[in-house]
């Protein structure tokens, strides 16, 4: 018979520590946008150790969402929550609803956008976790800046935008 093999344990101790961390459902979103789109930082990298990161995103009406990307250290899954969100997995778009869950794995295409008339919310995972926050909260301040220093940005967040006509993708 063959036994799951597990990771090597991380944690030694004998009787388990209190570590856990509670986020009520009412914490006011950790980034909103004039366009009407709200991050909330459920579990950040620096609050998981490096093992994920967690975000509620909510998307408002017609948000365009980032174009055709990916990424090449972290994974990123989609779990919609409410509403209806557009995801794109490489080959083709997909009108996601409640329930719904889309896993693209480190180098995988994918976008994301909310085509409809009512807000949509997500459960964005990426793991491991990835400092995105600052990404997040520059991402459209630096794509207005543009040039070099967009480029140097993007990278440095491990995110590599393409445009599946041949073209630079939009951030």
């Amino acid at each position: 018979m063959s036994y799951p093999v597990y990771p090597e344990p991380r944690y030694l101790g004998e009787g388990g520590e209190i570590t856990a961390r509670f986020r009520a459902a009412d914490t006011p979103a950790d980034l909103a946008n004039e366009s009407g789109n709200r991050t909330s930082y459920l579990a950040t990298d620096a609050s998981t150790g490096g093992e994920f990161g967690l975000y509620r995103v909510e998307l408002a009406a017609r948000s365009p969402g980032p174009g055709t990307h990916f990424h090449r250290a972290i994974s990123e899954s989609f779990f919609i929550l409410a509403g209806e969100v557009n995801l794109f997995d490489g080959e083709r778009w997909t009108t996601a609803r409640a329930g719904d869950f889309l896993y693209v794995p480190v180098g995988g295409l994918h976008a994301f956008k909310n085509d409809s008339d009512a807000l949509a919310s997500m459960l964005l995972l990426f793991a491991p976790g990835a400092p995105r926050e600052q990404y997040f909260e520059q991402v459209a301040e630096m794509a207005t800046k543009g040039g070099e220093e967009f480029t140097e940005f993007l990278v440095r967040h491990d995110s590599f935008f393409v445009d599946t006509k041949g073209g630079p993708g939009r951030a």
